[in-house]
């Protein structure tokens, strides 16, 4: 190894550990996203080059361990301890009183304060500043060694900055997902059909106990620090008198402490600090269940020492519970505006989390299985901060004789169009699409979008005002709209009314790709309804295809031909297309074009630049019809970049890859000689 790869790979690895800093704990992106990826990329090649500069501690080392068979216990040095409970403000003043008398001073105790995270408690342990062994809490006196998925938690360093570190330093917080992130993983969840997390709690407490970091890795953890434990050898001297600047020490190593951490005077400033948090707590991102206190000298808190297993120094304020019992009263199903169909819990009112809560998510079908729920049931319902309140359990020996089976409607409750749901799919969906009410304003926008059926001047707002009055149920209505019924809407004159009418009915001639995307197909995208055409032709071969034509179609997997099938098989889609052709919409039939006609099938190209000749929703549509993919992004598997003026880092990026570049007129000469116009 020379020496210029030995320095390069310790450089990018602090730069790395700098920037991964900055964006996980300090919410700043010090580079943009390209860069870091860039220079992660390098320090990969170069570690897989030089294998003998290997370093545990590397950024490239947070996810690779093998899966392990089992966790190891550990004795905690220093015992990790639960706090006493306060939950009024005339608890947290006795708490005050009691340690004014054993300290017997009259004066104000400073205390530090900060939101309680709903987590799981953490200790890291670190060896001259590098991160050597995470233990969790277990029963404070034993937990688990959970090492490998503590390295993947981004804002966990594996390397603490600064040159000067104790020989040993054990850095106690807590381990969560936010509540952003929570959601997110249970949608991916619902989605393929994996069981749900009941709560962010219980999802930071799983992902830190799997075997396999991999699928730690994959989860949103995040670490705040909140304490100093252990510590030996100190070089770099630890403050000796206040908590307060110990966790400034930390943060100033690298790890994250609550950016709400403050220092008060005085129990009636607690108290204060108390409601502040309270008030903010929907909006923090997170969960915390309450405000933790903490006498901020270290030297009273000695003093004060400790009862049974908790300090007599600190104290937890509780806030009110963000989980409630209640009774699920009835199912109601809901049809969103993708055609979603959601069971809806109708609950006994209950106050969650300060708000009283009569409704909840039940997800779809699999999730009701999964909690094995009967109407009836005695139901513990959970709500925090903007999330929906769910139901997280099902109290079954509480079930009464009377309870019974929620029942999936076959048929959509808002337009009785066949109820649709894909193998591999976790959600049911009305196939009515065309048709159904609930997803009539989202249907519209997208069949009068400019890729679609594109009529200038129908935006969002206008549409939205046309549904709501009832003036169109279906995009065939579009066609019958009148000037008597534009001008009567809001900022709707005779000369806009004339020129949307025109717009509409130069609208009638479009493509049968641009028809068939119109419909608004789930999953059937401008590349799927240009190859469905192609392949077929016409419009009535499409609807008449078996599963295996549709499968025999350029990129047309099982569950898109599936999506196809539903969709033409519901006769009220297949009503409003007899209407949609009644009122004038045409195209003229495509020329079937064998595999032979299409030279750039299974070749990916990229469009760059300004074109002369036409625009670039022209070019990429005349390379579909020559069966190439579109791609937005250069990578070594790109086919060609076509390069217009101005071309920029897509261009740069093919010149680097060696990837071939094409001018505008390769491309026209391609178009003339294969006969797309």
């Amino acid at each position: 190894m020379s020496h210029s790869d030995k320095d390069r790979i310790v450089e990018l690895r602090a730069l790395l550990h700098q920037y991964s800093h900055a964006y996980y704990n300090l919410n700043t992106s010090a580079v943009p996203d390209a860069e870091y990826d860039s220079l992660y990329d390098e320090l990969v090649e170069l570690e897989s080059q030089y294998p003998d500069f290997f370093d545990e501690h590397s950024p490239t080392q947070r996810v690779g361990a093998r899966p392990l068979d089992k966790f190891l216990q550990f004795v905690h040095k220093l015992p990790m301890l639960s706090l006493e409970k306060a939950k009024t403000e005339d608890e947290l003043t006795q708490f005050n009183r009691r340690i004014s008398d054993s300290l017997d001073s009259a004066a104000e105790i400073e205390f530090c304060c900060e939101p309680k995270l709903d987590g799981v408690a953490l200790s890291l342990h670190y060896q001259h500043g590098l991160l050597t062994r995470a233990v969790t809490r277990g029963d404070g006196i034993t937990g688990e060694e959970v090492t490998q998925n503590a390295k993947t938690i981004k804002s966990v360093p594996l390397k603490l900055f600064g040159k000067r570190f104790p020989a040993f330093l054990e850095v106690r917080g807590e381990a969560y997902i936010p509540l952003k992130q929570f959601e997110l993983m249970n949608d991916r969840s619902v989605g393929s059909g994996e069981k749900l997390f009941a709560n962010p709690r219980n999802a930071a407490s799983g992902s830190l106990r799997q075997l396999d970091s991999k699928i730690a890795a994959a989860r949103p953890l995040f670490f705040t620090a909140y304490s100093v434990g252990d510590v030996e050898d100190s070089e770099l001297q630890l403050d000796q008198h206040s908590h307060y600047q110990r966790l400034q020490q930390l943060q100033a190593m690298g790890l994250a402490v609550s950016p709400l951490l403050k220092k008060v005077k005085g129990i009636n400033a607690v108290i204060e600090y108390c409601h502040d948090i309270l008030s903010k707590r929907d909006n923090l991102g997170y969960e915390i269940d309450g405000v933790v206190i903490k006498v901020d000298s270290l030297a009273q808190q000695q003093a004060l020492g400790f009862v049974a297993r908790a300090p007599r120094w600190a104290i937890a304020f509780k806030f009110p519970a963000q989980e409630q019992l209640t009774t699920l009263l009835d199912v109601e199903f809901q049809v969103g505006r993708t055609g979603a169909i959601t069971p809806v819990a109708r609950l006994a009112p209950v106050v969650v989390g300060g708000v009283t809560v009569s409704n909840a998510t039940l997800h779809n079908q699999d999730e009701i299985t999964r909690l094995g729920i009967k109407v009836g049931d005695t139901v513990t319902v959970r709500r925090a901060g903007d999330v929906i309140p769910q139901i997280v359990a099902v109290l079954t020996e509480r079930r009464p004789l009377d309870a019974r089976d929620i029942v999936f409607p076959n048929a959509c409750p808002v337009c009785g169009s066949a109820v649709e749901r894909v193998s591999g799919e976790a959600v049911a969906r009305c196939s009515g699409g065309l048709f159904c009410p609930a997803q009539l304003k989202e249907s519209i926008k997208h069949f009068v979008s400019r890729k679609a059926i594109d009529i200038d001047g129908l935006g969002d707002k206008l549409v939205e005002q046309l549904v709501e009055q009832q003036l169109i149920k279906t995009p065939a209505d579009i066609y019958t709209l009148d000037m008597p019924a534009l001008i009567g809407l809001e900022r709707m004159a005779e000369k806009s009314a004339l020129k949307l009418l025109n717009a509409i009915k130069a609208s009638c001639q479009t493509s049968l790709p641009r028809f068939i995307y119109a419909l608004g197909i789930r999953e059937v995208g401008e590349a799927t309804a240009l190859n469905l055409a192609q392949h077929f032709g016409n419009l009535p071969a499409i609807m008449d295809a078996s599963l295996e034509q549709l499968l025999a179609v350029n990129d047309v997997g099982k569950v898109v031909a599936e999506h196809l099938q539903s969709f033409f098989a519901e006769p009220h889609n297949q009503q409003v297309i007899a209407q949609l052709q009644q009122v004038g919409i045409s195209w003229p039939d495509i020329t079937v074009q064998q595999a032979s006609a299409q030279p750039l099938v299974g070749h990916t190209l990229v469009l760059t630049g300004t074109l002369s000749s036409m625009g670039r929703d022209d070019a990429k549509s005349r390379l579909q019809q020559l069966g190439a993919k579109v791609s937005g992004s250069v990578s070594a598997k790109t086919y060609a970049v076509i390069a217009g003026d101005n071309a920029g880092s897509k261009l740069a990026k093919a010149n680097e890859l060696n990837v071939p570049v094409w001018t505008e007129q390769q491309m026209l000469d391609l178009f003339s000689s294969n006969g797309v116009a």
